[in-house]
């Protein structure tokens, strides 16, 4: 699956789209950024409600093809703006992290679409 393809099936809102083409094979789902640098696997989806620049900076080290905001939060600029200039796309979702990512998990093992 790609980036641009998780973005359909799941109804994200893009604020930014770098490269749809990007694969996604894993992704991972945590709201504590020493968590996430301890445990995703690189190239994972970040999941999170943290929109902040130590959040972009965790999406850069772990190599991440996209970051989804969940529960509509709102998107400060720097956060978006640091994203977009390492490559890493950016999406919002309605949803919450619980539901998400068990979308996320179904379309990844093969279920799903919603």
């Amino acid at each position: 699956m790609t980036v641009r393809e998780m973005a359909r099936a799941l109804g994200l809102t893009a604020v930014h789209l770098a490269d749809g083409g990007r694969p996604v094979a894993c992704a991972y789902t945590s709201d504590l950024l020493s968590d996430v640098m301890g445990n995703a696997g690189d190239g994972a989806v970040l999941i999170t409600i943290q929109a902040h620049k130590n959040t972009a900076a965790v999406a850069v080290l772990k190599e991440s093809p996209a970051v989804i905001i969940c529960n509509n939060r709102s998107v400060p600029e720097d956060f978006a703006a640091a994203l977009k200039a390492e490559g890493i796309s950016l999406f919002v979702s309605a949803e919450n992290q619980f539901t998400l990512s068990g979308k996320l998990y179904a379309l990844l093992h093969g279920s799903g679409p919603w």
